[in-house]
């Protein structure tokens, strides 16, 4: 089985390839969507958040409130760093185990979608690393329209994260997401023909995994 890594960058359009592949019945392991499992009510991870940063980043209903932890871990890099040794490993050991069922299933494809799959270093761990890309200045103009911020804000949103530039040299295939929703269609459509393609003519044994500069395809 391929495990394609799907990454980008804030307001780059890559929950939108996401849903696009889902729509073409691959499976998708969204890291986004376990980080919020691995925290809910009655589990070990959000039992060490409260120990660690207090019963004050809980909502009334006793669910993470992540507005006020984000809050929090934005500009403090040591607190940022001890929520992250809590929550990724959680995550990726549930990613793993989502990986092997989908194997066990017969599956000859799966992504998984994850925001800090470069930073994070899971690159290592997939078969083909897919980037979603567009402009800076794109994706600064997106972000201000979408989540209201001002470009101040915008931009200090852009600079807590690796540049989508920087993620290209890990990139097998990039996602080019400037144009319109149909082009990022056709791209889609054309990703996954080469991924099934590869798949059955060399065997998912043989699909190598490439090192960081090996630019784009």
């Amino acid at each position: 089985m391929l495990v394609v890594g799907l990454t980008g960058g804030i307001a780059s359009g890559k929950s939108s390839v996401s849903r696009l592949l889902a729509a073409h019945q691959i499976p998708i392991i969204d890291a986004d969507i376990i980080a919020r499992e691995v925290v809910a009510p009655g589990t070990p991870g959000l039992t060490q958040i409260i120990r660690e940063f207090g019963g004050d980043v809980l909502q009334p209903n006793g669910t993470l409130d992540r507005l006020k932890l984000g809050q929090i871990i934005f500009s403090d890099e040591v607190k940022r760093k001890k929520l992250n040794a809590i929550v990724h490993p959680a995550v990726r050991k549930e990613m793993f185990w989502r990986v092997v069922r989908y194997w066990l299933k017969g599956e000859k494809v799966c992504v998984v979608d994850v925001p800090l799959l470069i930073e994070a270093g899971l690159w290592k761990f997939v078969g083909k690393v897919v980037v979603v890309y567009c402009s800076r200045e794109l994706q600064l103009q997106r972000l201000m329209s979408r989540d209201k911020f001002s470009r101040e804000d915008a931009l200090s949103r852009l600079n807590a994260q690796m540049s989508l530039a920087d993620k290209l040299d890990y990139a097998d295939q990039v996602v080019d997401n400037s144009g319109s929703l149909h082009d990022l269609e056709q791209q889609v459509n054309n990703l996954i023909t080469r991924f099934d393609k590869e798949v059955d003519q060399a065997g998912p044994e043989k699909i190598k995994k490439k090192g960081p500069g090996t630019g784009r395809q």
